[in-house]
């Protein structure tokens, strides 16, 4: 069972934790089986109720209790919401030392889960770079 980030304790983690569109449980049923095998840890945000910075903020702290060793995020692809969960490890790594924490992004595509590179995310953050890279 799926908790709310934003509704759940920062004490309450495991050493891995995943967390997800609040959609894509529904959207991508097999590929959300495939993440329950990596880890029952999942919690759920929907980055269109909740402002990425509260999410920010809420997962920072669950970092610093120390229990995180792992952390993924996943998401549906095309969502304009969704996509902002992959930006949440760029803010706290601004804000904290992640060298411990290993962390993961995916986009779950026909019940297939894509990892995204770090370079992609911040690629997608730089609309001027990536229309460069489209121009070439």
């Amino acid at each position: 069972m799926m908790k709310e980030l934003m509704k759940t304790n920062i004490y309450d983690v495991e050493e891995t934790i995943i967390i997800t569109g609040s959609c894509l449980q529904h959207m991508q049923p097999e590929g959300f089986e495939k993440l329950k095998k990596i880890s029952n840890s999942i919690y759920e945000l929907c980055l269109e109720e909740t402002h990425i910075n509260m999410a920010i903020t809420k997962v920072g702290g669950m970092l610093r209790t120390g229990k995180v060793k792992r952390i993924i995020f996943a998401s549906v692809d095309k969502s304009p919401h969704c996509v902002q969960l992959h930006y949440i490890q760029d803010e706290l790594k601004k804000m904290m030392n992640l060298d411990e924490i290993k962390i993961k992004n995916y986009v779950i595509v026909n019940d297939e889960l894509k990892e995204i590179k770090p370079e992609t995310i911040s690629l997608s953050k730089n609309l001027s770079k990536l229309q460069e890279n489209i121009n070439k």
